[in-house]
């Protein structure tokens, strides 16, 4: 069953990755806007690192990019010069509905056909999954 879950979110990813990539988003790009959309108020950027699950250094190779693009700003953080806290600029929420706009169709065309019941029920184990491993 896990490798079914692993094949399961990576071919997802990877069809979402196909459809963003159009627009010029790379997945590395996508993800992080995505993570900073959910993190009130923004993230450290050690932190984020840990959340999408990347190196420090690719981390700020990506960071860069975002930034050129006006998609993110870093700021500084009081009393330590080397943590920055990263967060959404305004120019970033057009980019994250086209984003959720594509990942909505996406989830619509492979869920397509599936009884909601079935759909409540693969949800909740999910969840329940999810918390064993918290």
């Amino acid at each position: 069953m896990s490798r079914r879950l692993a094949f399961i979110h990576r071919r997802w990813r990877a069809r979402l990755d196909e459809r963003l990539r159009r627009t010029g988003l790379t997945q590395s790009r996508w993800q992080l806007l995505l993570v900073l959309s959910k993190a009130d108020g923004g993230l450290l950027q050690r932190e984020l690192a840990e959340r999408v699950g990347i190196e420090a250094s690719t981390l700020v190779r990506q960071l860069d990019a975002l930034q050129r693009d006006g998609l993110i700003f870093r700021e500084a953080v009081a009393g330590d010069r080397r943590a920055k806290l990263v967060q959404l600029a305004p120019g970033a929420q057009p980019v994250l509905d086209h984003i959720t706009e594509v990942a909505d169709a996406l989830r619509e065309e492979i869920l397509h056909g599936i009884p909601k019941d079935d759909l409540g029920t693969t949800v909740s184990v999910l969840r329940r999954i999810s918390e064993r491993l918290e």
